[in-house]
C-alpha cells in the first residue's frame, strides 16, 4: 500500500450502532471541525519536516487545505462523488487501487 505510518494518518472517525448503521462521527478529532484539516497538516509539516504533503478528500472541508496547506489535492470519489470536489480538483479518483497506482507514478516520475 502506501506506508504510511498510522500516527501519520488523521480522519474523520466514523461511528456505526451495533446493527452497523452510520450514526455520526467522533467531534472530538481535530479533522472534524472547521479549519481541523489546514490544521492538522501545519501540524504535519512542522513535527516530521515534509517536503510535500498531499491531502486526499471527498468533501468541501477537504479542499480548504489546497494550495495554501497541502502541496498536493486528490479528489476522491469512492464513496460517493460530490460535485463540489469532482469539479474543483485537479485530480479525481473513484478508486483507491488507482490512486495508489498514480501516486506512485508521480513519485517515480518526480511530479509529486
Amino acid at each position: 500500500m502506501l506506508n504510511v505510518p498510522n500516527e501519520n494518518v488523521f480522519a474523520n472517525k466514523l461511528l456505526f450502532d451495533e446493527q452497523g448503521v452510520y450514526v455520526g462521527f467522533d467531534e472530538s478529532e481535530p479533522t472534524s471541525e472547521s479549519g481541523g484539516k489546514p490544521r492538522v497538516i501545519e501540524q504535519l509539516r512542522e513535527r516530521l519536516s515534509c517536503a510535500t504533503i498531499v491531502m486526499v478528500g471527498d468533501g468541501a472541508t477537504d479542499l480548504e487545505t489546497f494550495p495554501n496547506h497541502a502541496d498536493a489535492f486528490i479528489g476522491f470519489g469512492g464513496n460517493q462523488i460530490r460535485a463540489k470536489v469532482k469539479n474543483e480538483s485537479k485530480w479525481f479518483v473513484t478508486d483507491f487501487q488507482e490512486m495508489i497506482k498514480e501516486l506512485g507514478q508521480a513519485v517515480r516520475c518526480g511530479t509529486l
